[in-house]
């Protein structure tokens, strides 16, 4: 795969980056799957638009907020780097802690059910993110370590030059991809009750970003230890283990059965 280009047209003197161009794709697809997911579950559409308007920003902030958190030293000496999202710098553990809590808040000022809410909405998020993680390879981030596999990208590293690396951007990609076809098929043919989507999601998603982390160049580091894996582990533990406790005991999460 050729080093691409980050921009992907220029107007007015404005550059678009495909960074960006692919994270707005990603929200909108996912705005429009959750819409026509909506009236499966008895919720109305304009609410999921009203979700979306307020997470969207909070997702962002959330996300970029998280990356700044770990990356302090280098953001204290350049504090005008910080907003400059549009370079990348994006971390998808924040923006899904974000996504959670403004649902939470929304299903209670609208008395929804959370887990009924959850279990609509959340087909859409490994989707977008399978679209957005496509960012980084424009950008030139999130690689791997050397490797002469026939997928190989090149990159031009800071340190070593242009070298050949595992595309962990494509990987997660391909794992995002098939937690999304996972999910239409459990809802189908195995779920119970609402709330399952959720936990499954979470657990899934966590066990293929813990070891395609483990190939990354550029992980978060916190006392010394990957920042995502650690994420990781908790959101596998909550998510499977969320699911058998919905399973033997729906009423602990107030969840409602699911109705084919």
């Amino acid at each position: 795969m050729p080093t691409p280009n980050p921009i992907a047209f220029s107007i007015f003197g404005l550059d678009v980056r495909w960074y960006g161009i692919l994270i707005a794709s990603a929200l909108l697809i996912g705005l429009f799957i959750s819409i026509k997911r909506a009236p499966k579950y008895g919720i109305d559409p304009d609410i999921v638009l009203d979700f979306f308007l307020f997470m969207t920003p909070a997702v962002i902030i959330g996300a970029r907020l998280y990356y700044v958190i770990f990356n302090l030293e280098y953001y204290t000496a350049n504090p005008g780097e910080i907003f400059a999202i549009w370079n990348g710098g994006l971390a998808i553990h924040g923006g899904i802690i974000a996504g959670v809590i403004v649902a939470y808040i929304l299903c209670r000022v609208k008395k929804i059910n959370f887990m009924s809410f959850g279990d609509m909405m959340i087909p859409g998020l490994p989707l977008g993110q399978a679209i957005g993680r496509w960012g980084n390879y424009f950008n030139q981030e999130a690689y791997g370590t050397q490797t002469n596999l026939p997928w190989a990208i090149t990159v031009n590293d800071a340190v070593l030059g242009m070298i050949k690396v595992h595309p962990t951007f494509l990987y997660e990609s391909i794992w995002d991809l098939m937690i999304f076809g996972f999910l239409f098929f459990y809802e189908r043919k195995l779920k119970k009750v609402n709330g399952e989507l959720f936990f499954v999601y979470l657990g899934l998603y966590s066990i293929g970003r813990f070891f395609i982390e483990g190939l990354r160049t550029d992980s978060l580091m916190f006392l010394g230890l990957r920042t995502a894996q650690m994420i990781s582990l908790a959101l596998l533990i909550i998510g499977f283990g969320g699911l058998l406790l919905l399973r033997k005991n729906p009423n602990l999460f107030k969840s409602e059965p699911w109705k084919k």
